[in-house]
C-alpha cells in the first residue's frame, strides 16, 4: 500500500469515528418506554412509580416492577407534579445535562469541514488521473515516468534483430553501466544522452529496453507529451522531479519517447513560441548539462523528426551521440522474421529468406504485423501450423489491401480492368532496370479495382535515370492500354494515381535530382510544406516555365515509349486480358509465358480454396458507385 492510500485510509477512519461518536451521543437510551405526561401523572397517583430523574425537560423514571420509562415534561408553570411525587413517596433526583469532552466538541464542530476537504480531494484526484497513478493535488508537478527495475525488464539484445550497427553503437553504454570504473580511471566519460533517430516502427523503443535489460539497471520510461501541461511551469517541475528520482537510482536509464513533442526549436511558433514547452525544454537542458552533474544517469531519446529539435539539445554534453535506426535490409528482415517465427508454429514450407525478399521497405513493426496476419489466416482455416501461402496472403493484404470479392463488377468493366493491368505488366516487363513482376490481379483490393505488383530482386538504395524512366513508362501502360482498346473517348478515370505518381517522379528528376539535361544539376526550391505553408521557391518565373516544359517533355517521351511497346505487343495484351478474365490473378511464371507467346500454365494455387470464386459463391453486395473517380480500374503498387 503506497503513502497516498494510507493517508486516505486514515482520513476515512477519522471521519467514521466522528460519525460513530455523534450517533452514539444522539442516540436514545435503549429499553425505555415512552409515556405521555398524562400517563405519568396517573401512574404516580396510582403509586406505581418508585423513582424519577429530571434532566433538561426529560423525566426518566422507574416503576415498582423495575421497568424503565421516559416522559417529555411540558414547558408550563408548576402543575403540582412535584407535590404528587413527594406525597406518594417517589424518590426525586435532578441531573445536569452531560457535557461532551473538549476533543469530542472539536471533532463535532470540525466534521463539516473535514467532509468538505475529503470531497474536494476526491474530485481533484479524479481530474488529475490520481485514481490509478497515486497522484493528488500536491502531486501535480510530480514526474509521470514509469520505473521498471532490473527484474521487470526481460528484453535483451537477442530480442532485437535487423539493426546490428545500432546495437554496436549502444553496446558501449551497456559496458559502462556494468563497470563504470573501467572508463572513469582513464578519464573517459560516457555520453550523457543518446538520440535514436529513424522511421516509425524500426525498433527504437525496443532497443532502449534491451540496453536496460542487458545492463540490469533501473529504466525510467516517459513520453515527451507527458511533460507538457496547460499551466506554465508544470513541465519543468516534472523534469526536475524525474531527474531527482533518477539520481537516487543511479546508474539508470531515462528513456524519453517522441522527444520532439517537447524539444522543438524555441521561438519557432507564431507569436514567439510556447512558454510552457520552452520552460520544460530549458529545464531539460539544465538537468542534462548544467552546474550539477548527473553521473550515472544516461538519457536515451527517440524521435523520427530530428530536424525539428533545438540545436542546444543536440550539442556535445547533452545528446552527444546519435544512433540511426533505419529500415532493415533483406538480411535484417530475415533476422527479424526469425525472432517472430519463434512464437508461431510454422510448417516446412515457410522460408524466412523468401518472405524477407518479398517485403522491401518493411519495418520491424510491419514484419511483426505480417507474422500476426499470417497466423490469423491459418487460424481462420483451422490449421495447426502456418504455411507459406498464409504469409503470401498476409503480405498481399498489407501491401495492396484486403480483397473485395463481394464487389459486383460488370463483364465490360472487368475486361477494361484486365486491359489496364495488362498494360502495366507488359510495359514493366519490357523496360530495362525495372523491378520484376510478382503478381497481376483484377480482384479489387482497397480502393483499387486491380493491382500490378512489382517486387525488386534486392534492396535498392538509389535509382538511375534509366530506372526512373522505366517506372514512368510502366505507370502510363494502363492508360495507354485503355486508349488502344477503347479509343480516346473510352479512357476511364482509373489512371488517376498513376498520373500523380508519374508527374511527381518527373518533377523530382528536374528540380531535386538533377537528372534533366536542360535544367542541369541544380536544386530548384523546396516544395515541401512546413506548418501547413508551402515551401519557398528560390528560382525565377522564367525558370518555373522551363521546369514545367521539361517535366512535360519527360512525361511525353515516356508516354510515347510505352505506347510503342504496347502497339508492338497488342497480341500479348489481348492474351493477358483473357488470362486475367479466366484466372483473375496471374503470377510471374504466367506473365513470362505470355510475354514469350507460349501457352499459359494455370496458377500454382488454381483449384484450391484460394482460387477465384464462382458467381454462386459470391455474397450479396452493392455495386460500385461509378460517380467517384477515386480508386478507378487500376492502381500500380
Amino acid at each position: 500500500m503506497n503513502n497516498d492510500m494510507a493517508k486516505n485510509l486514515i482520513l476515512w477512519l477519522v471521519i467514521a469515528a466522528v460519525l460513530m461518536a455523534v450517533f452514539q451521543n444522539l442516540s436514545e437510551a435503549p429499553g425505555r418506554t415512552e409515556l405521555t405526561y398524562t400517563e405519568l401523572v396517573e401512574q404516580v397517583q396510582a403509586g406505581n412509580v418508585s423513582s424519577v430523574v429530571f434532566e433538561s425537560g426529560i423525566i426518566y423514571g422507574e416503576t415498582d416492577s423495575g421497568s424503565q420509562f421516559q416522559t417529555v415534561r411540558p414547558d408550563v408553570p408548576d402543575d403540582g407534579l412535584m407535590d404528587d411525587l413527594l406525597n406518594h413517596g417517589v424518590e426525586v433526583q435532578g441531573r445536569q445535562p452531560e457535557q461532551p469532552g473538549l476533543l469530542m466538541q472539536l471533532l463535532i464542530a470540525s466534521f463539516p469541514i473535514l467532509l468538505i476537504i475529503a470531497v474536494f480531494m476526491f474530485f481533484m484526484r479524479q481530474m488529475q488521473g490520481g485514481g490509478g497513478g497515486g497522484g493528488g493535488p500536491m502531486a501535480f508537478g510530480k514526474s509521470k515516468a514509469r520505473l521498471l527495475n532490473e527484474n521487470q525488464i526481460k528484453t535483451t539484445f537477442a530480442d532485437v534483430a535487423g539493426v546490428d550497427e545500432a546495437k554496436e553503437d549502444v553496446e558501449e553504454l551497456v559496458n559502462y553501466l556494468k563497470d563504470p570504473a573501467r572508463f572513469q580511471r582513464l578519464g573517459g566519460k560516457i555520453p550523457r544522452g543518446v538520440l535514436m533517430v529513424g522511421p516509425p516502427g524500426t525498433g527504437k523503443t525496443l532497443l532502449a529496453k534491451a540496453i536496460a535489460g542487458e545492463a540490469k539497471v533501473p529504466f525510467f520510461a516517459i513520453s515527451g507529451s507527458d511533460f507538457v501541461e496547460m499551466f506554465v511551469g508544470v513541465g519543468a517541475s516534472r523534469v526536475r522531479d524525474m531527474f531527482a528520482e533518477a539520481k537516487k537510482n543511479a546508474p539508470c536509464i531515462v528513456f524519453i519517447d517522441e522527444i520532439d513533442a517537447v524539444g522543438r526549436h524555441r521561438g519557432g511558433g507564431y507569436g514567439g513560441g510556447n512558454d510552457e514547452r520552452e520552460q520544460t525544454l530549458n529545464q531539460m537542458l539544465v538537468e542534462m548539462d548544467g552546474f550539477e552533474g548527473n553521473e550515472g544517469v544516461i538519457v536515451i531519446a527517440a524521435t523520427n523528426r530530428p530536424d525539428v529539435l533545438d540545436r542546444a539539445l543536440l550539442r556535445p554534453g547533452r545528446f552527444d551521440r546519435q544512433v540511426y535506426v533505419g529500415l532493415p535490409d533483406i538480411r535484417g528482415r530475415e533476422q527479424i522474421l526469425e525472432v517472430h517465427l519463434r512464437k508461431i508454429p510454422c510448417d516446412e514450407s515457410v522460408e524466412s529468406s523468401v518472405v524477407a525478399r518479398g517485403t522491401p521497405g518493411f519495418s520491424g513493426a510491419d514484419l511483426a504485423n505480417l507474422a500476426n496476419e499470417a497466423a490469423l489466416n491459418a487460424a481462420r482455416a483451422n490449421r495447426r501450423t502456418v504455411a507459406m501461402e498464409d504469409f503470401e496472403r498476409a503480405r498481399d493484404k498489407l501491401m495492396m489491401g484486403a480483397e473485395r470479392r463481394s464487389m459486383v463488377m460488370s463483364e465490360e468493366e472487368k475486361a477494361n480492368t484486365a486491359y489496364h493491368e495488362a498494360g502495366h505488366a507488359i510495359v514493366g516487363w519490357s523496360m530495362p532496370e525495372h523491378d520484376p513482376i510478382h503478381k497481376v490481379s483484377i480482384i479489387p483490393r482497397g480502393r483499387a479495382l486491380g493491382v500490378t505488383q512489382f517486387l525488386p530482386e534486392e534492396d535498392k538504395y538509389s535509382l538511375t535515370r534509366r530506372g526512373i524512366i522505366s517506372q514512368l513508362c510502366s505507370l502510363f501502360g494502363g492508360r495507354i492500354a485503355e486508349e488502344l482498346i477503347n479509343g480516346e473517348e473510352g479512357v476511364t478515370t482509373g489512371a488517376q494515381n498513376d498520373i500523380e505518381r508519374a508527374t511527381q517522379l518527373a518533377r523530382n528528376m528536374v528540380t531535386k535530382w538533377g537528372l534533366s539535361e536542360k535544367m542541369g544539376p541544380l536544386h530548384y526550391g523546396d516544395e515541401d510544406s512546413q506548418n501547413g505553408m508551402p515551401g519557398a521557391k528560390n528560382y525565377s518565373a522564367k525558370s518555373s516555365n522551363e521546369i514545367d516544359e521539361e517535366v512535360r517533355s519527360i512525361v511525353d517521351a515516356s508516354y510515347l515509349e510505352a505506347k510503342k511497346i504496347l502497339e508492338e505487343n497488342i497480341d500479348i495484351l489481348h492474351a493477358m486480358k483473357d488470362a486475367l478474365m479466366e484466372y483473375e490473378t496471374i503470377d510471374s511464371d504466367q506473365v513470362d509465358d505470355l510475354m514469350n507467346r507460349r501457352e499459359v500454365r494455370p496458377p500454382r494455387d488454381w483449384g484450391n480454396s484460394s482460387g477465384p470464386m464462382s458467381e454462386d459463391d459470391l455474397p450479396e453486395a452493392e455495386s460500385r458507385d461509378d460517380s467517384s473517380p477515386i480508386g478507378g480500374p487500376a492502381e500500380e503498387n
